[in-house]
């Protein structure tokens, strides 16, 4: 072999290991941005309502934070049935910010519940579990 053709040789397994330094600092910096998620911080995940009567108010609110560094996105909120239905904000919660998921029970329905609210979202646990339970008793002004 000729000190030409060696000196290629080297040149191209210098650009090839450049090249793969390259790749992988790179590689680093984007885990580091992908990192940055949002947190989802519930002032409760549980909302009893004790014993209520029948046709009471059905209403309440799960009120968070976002703790994380990277605002959140709410994707989808699911009731494990439909007599409890969620509504919340469907425009990014930035860090820092505060925002609410607002559930309402059917409390036309006689006896003892125990219900989960499950939020998907960008945040850095993408699923949560929120849960209501309390008891409907039949109201006196029936007749």
């Amino acid at each position: 072999m000729n000190y030409s053709t060696l000196q290629n040789k080297n040149n191209r397994l210098i650009l090839k290991l450049s090249l793969a330094v390259c790749l992988l600092i790179s590689g680093f910096g984007f885990a580091q941005e992908s990192a940055k998620a949002g947190q989802l911080t519930f002032e409760t995940e549980e909302i009893d309502y004790g014993t209520i009567a029948q046709h009471a108010d059905g209403e309440r609110t799960f009120k968070f934070t976002n703790t994380g560094e990277a605002p959140i996105v709410i994707s989808n909120v699911k009731t494990s049935c439909g007599c409890t239905v969620p509504e919340y904000s469907r425009t990014p919660i930035l860090p820092g910010e505060t925002s609410e998921i607002t559930v309402k029970y059917a409390t036309n329905r006689l006896g003892v519940f125990k219900k989960t609210i499950t939020v998907m979202s960008n945040a850095d646990q993408p699923t949560k579990v929120l849960k209501i339970k309390g008891e409907v008793l039949k109201s006196d002004t029936e007749g």
